[in-house]
């Protein structure tokens, strides 16, 4: 399993598997937001939360559809099936690998963003704490919808129609703990809702994605 997150990341680097494009996406929605909704610190300040969530998602997506596509393209995805390690196991190290190289950097470089829309310093270990706890799921629900969508030409339009409901519940909630951070509420009953959804994909996407991925190879 070490063996294949290792080749993964090697791969995110070296061929274009998203390391980077996902955070300079971030970056870029986070920057033009200013300009769009204008001077009004105030409004900037009561959207940021909602704001940062929705660019980690869409910057999240981007990548989605190099999670299986390289081992299908080299034709290493029917050897990854006849692996002693089960298909489980593979789908869990491609959301992880994911995982580190796109939603890890966003939990890193969102606060130093939240300055950008005013984001009052009191929700920053909110923000970082929403996004440590919900990206995961990003990647992990992504790569069901990647899996589900191996092999088909022009299979990003549909895999992004088949995961963005999934990941409504990660975004209501990630972003409300960072809203009640910032206005001193409790944030304990949407981080545990976070939490738990993160758990629960944890626990049954990797079985689905195994499912896909076994139907798309016979």
């Amino acid at each position: 399993m070490i063996a294949l997150l290792k080749r993964d990341l090697a791969l995110a680097v070296r061929a274009g598997g998203g390391f980077g494009l996902g955070l300079a996406f971030f970056l870029i929605v986070i920057t033009l937001v200013p300009f769009g909704v204008g001077p009004d610190t105030g409004l900037l300040g009561r959207i940021a939360p909602g704001i940062v969530w929705v660019a980690a998602l869409l910057a999240a997506l981007l990548s989605l559809d190099r999670i299986f596509a390289l081992d299908h393209e080299d034709g290493s995805l029917p050897l990854l099936a006849t692996s002693p390690l089960p298909l489980e196991g593979v789908a869990l190290i491609k959301g992880l690998a994911h995982w580190i190289t796109t939603g890890l950097p966003l939990t890193i470089v969102a606060p130093v963003l939240g300055f950008l829309l005013n984001l009052d310093t009191a929700a920053f270990p909110w923000l970082l704490a929403s996004l440590a706890l919900g990206t995961p799921a990003l990647s992990m629900i992504g790569a069901f919808g990647a899996a589900l969508t191996v092999g088909l030409r022009r299979g990003g339009l549909l895999m992004s129609l088949l995961v963005l409901p999934l990941y409504v519940p990660t975004l209501i909630f990630g972003a409300l703990v960072v809203a009640r951070g910032a206005e001193g509420f409790s944030t304990h009953m949407p981080l545990l809702m976070l939490a738990g959804i993160t758990a629960g994909v944890f626990a049954l996407m990797p079985f689905a994605t195994a499912a896909a991925l076994r139907i798309n190879l016979r």
